[in-house]
């Protein structure tokens, strides 16, 4: 049965390319990437085919964590550019038919934000008429210790103290990262108004960031202890709460919906039995991400030392069951990698399978899935794990403290180091290799992070000339989702050869046009019966050639077919 019709929408089309500024070029030598070095490699995401960039964080931001601590939600970072040159970017994608995303941060702030900044001075002065106190979360300790046990994402304590005012702010993330208390109606009309601000200035959309960590317990009770540390993951209480649902019904009432906004949300917590509200036809968001496969290779919550070895039949019905579930209510937001992720080679294929073919086989693998595909920056390239040697390469505040806490429970350093540089986002977020060149032609000064050492290999410039690149695959597959437009944004989807480990198929089929995806996920011949149709993309064989019957597939194999 196909999926039914829905309501069509402008980013239903949409094909979208992250970008992590600091990273992607560079214009003015000072060794960090800008919106003025963006806006010059625009021809390049054009030519790819993309129509949609998300940027992450471009705001006023002490950078602790990498712009995801604002401090101010309406300016522009000084090492990114001017307030100008974010609505010349604005102006210069829409000439070319890409809209831009921006990055919300709407469950925290910078510890250096006035609201923030004010809140403090109210606590130490024990004015408790100050607006800004109630913006974020102040509790009083016990004895001397913080009100709970509840560890934050980047290790240690969520709370820190204000002086010796007895009270403590909450703080899930880092402590620079205080977290806002959206019980509060003022603060959330704040919020509104900025969005709507941007919304203005020129944004087509969002993606939200832990927007599921926003309703908290408001109890605060104690949690099961559940580590080395005497402290207990918060998660129980701070993430997809009950009652966030009002917060988020809200939020889309007041600004996404009038907006007419492309939303995507970092959405983990989220229940399939509450996806109908989160991506419904009234949903909260347009489509969030599915963590279930992309993080498949830790075994519980953040921690880097639960490494799991998952096989590709576990991947498959992973990535299948999310498949078959999202379609029931709205979109989906298929990806592999973002700037949270370690690469996509170094996590789905042994090292002597991250080749031409096996790269290009894992973009087959999800790119013609139901929903809004996501490419990462560098992803189009092929981009692996950079070879980190030790721990004072990372600029990662979380593979920092990742790497203490593996110590403190007794890993050794080559150990820590090992499974630190294995899933760091650091990884993703290295300088994007452009040509042969000094600095892979990010930047002319010196890199804020490394330069992978096989750029002069792997690079747009060399992948641009060469037919059978990972980049002109990449090229290729975006040129058919456009061609076959609702073919691959609304027809049903359908797993295939299941019976085979091996074997990662599935048909999408809609009024009568068919395709058929079908990935040889191993470094064997397999033998497979496939049903006659005509070769759209391969990446051993010419695009046109007519396949039925009996096959042999090579190893690493991938087909997209006609059927």
């Amino acid at each position: 049965m196909e999926v039914p019709m829905i309501d069509e929408k402008w980013w239903h089309d949409a094909v979208v390319y992250q970008i992590y500024p600091r990273s992607f070029k560079d214009s003015n030598g000072d060794g960090i990437g800008d919106i003025p070095g963006i806006i010059e490699k625009l021809d390049y995401l054009a030519d790819l085919g993309v129509n949609v960039i998300w940027l992450c964080p471009v705001y006023t931001s002490p950078m602790v964590d990498n712009g995801y601590d604002i401090s101010d939600y309406r300016d522009i970072n000084p090492e990114f550019g001017t307030l100008g040159d974010m609505e010349r970017l604005f102006a210069e994608a829409g000439k070319r038919g890409i809209k831009v995303l921006m990055d919300l941060v709407l469950n925290h702030s910078s510890d250096q934000h006035e609201w923030f900044k004010n809140a403090v001075k109210a606590v130490l002065a024990g004015d408790t008429q100050n607006p800004y106190r109630d913006y974020y979360y102040f509790r009083q300790g016990w004895g001397d210790g913080p009100p709970n046990n509840w560890r934050s994402y980047f290790g240690g304590s969520c709370w820190e103290p204000v002086g010796k005012s007895g009270y403590w702010y909450l703080h899930l993330f880092a402590k620079e990262q205080p977290d806002l208390n959206w019980e509060n109606p003022r603060l959330r009309r704040e919020l509104y108004d900025m969005i709507r601000w941007w919304i203005d200035k020129g944004a087509a959309g969002f993606r939200i960031d832990a927007i599921c960590n926003i309703k908290k317990d408001p109890l605060f009770t104690d949690l099961p202890v559940d580590g080395p540390d005497g402290l207990a993951s918060n998660l129980p209480s701070c993430l997809a709460y009950p009652g966030i649902e009002d917060f988020l019904g809200e939020l889309r009432d007041e600004v996404f919906e009038p907006g007419k906004c492309f939303t995507v949300a970092e959405a983990a917590g989220v229940k399939p039995e509450k996806l109908e509200s989160f991506i419904g036809k009234r949903g909260f968001f347009s489509t969030i991400f599915d963590f279930s496969y992309t993080d498949i290779d830790i075994e519980a919550g953040f921690s880097y030392n639960k490494r799991y070895y998952f096989t590709r039949r576990e991947l498959r019905d992973r990535i299948f069951k999310s498949q078959l579930d999202l379609p029931q209510h709205g979109y989906g937001a298929p990806y592999l990698e973002n700037h949270d992720q370690n690469r996509s080679p170094d996590k789905y294929l042994d090292t002597g399978e991250q080749t031409f073919e096996g790269k290009t086989l894992l973009s087959m693998l999800y790119f013609f899935l139901r929903g809004v595909p996501f490419i990462y920056q560098g992803q189009e390239l092929g981009m692996t794990n950079y070879p980190w040697k030790n721990i004072h390469e990372f600029n990662d505040i979380s593979a920092h403290d990742q790497y203490s806490r593996m110590l403190r429970e007794g890993l050794s350093e080559k150990e820590a180091l090992e499974l630190a540089a294995y899933r760091s986002r650091d990884n993703a977020r290295i300088p994007m290799p452009w040509d042969i060149s000094a600095n892979a032609g990010f930047s002319t000064g010196s890199p804020w992070l490394p330069v992978h050492p096989d750029y002069e290999i792997l690079n747009a410039g060399s992948q641009q000339k060469q037919s059978w690149s990972v980049l002109n695959f990449y090229r290729q597959m975006i040129r058919l989702r456009k061609e076959h437009a609702d073919l691959f944004m609304y027809g049903e989807f359908i797993p295939r050869f299941t019976e085979n480990k091996n074997i990662f198929a599935y048909e999408r089929s809609w009024k009568g046009e068919g395709s058929l995806v079908i990935c040889n996920f191993c470094d064997q011949e397999q033998e497979l019966d496939i049903p006659g149709g005509k070769l759209w993309l391969g990446n051993y064989r010419p695009a046109g050639e007519a396949i039925g019957g009996y096959c042999l597939l090579s190893p690493l194999e991938a087909l997209l077919l006609e059927c």
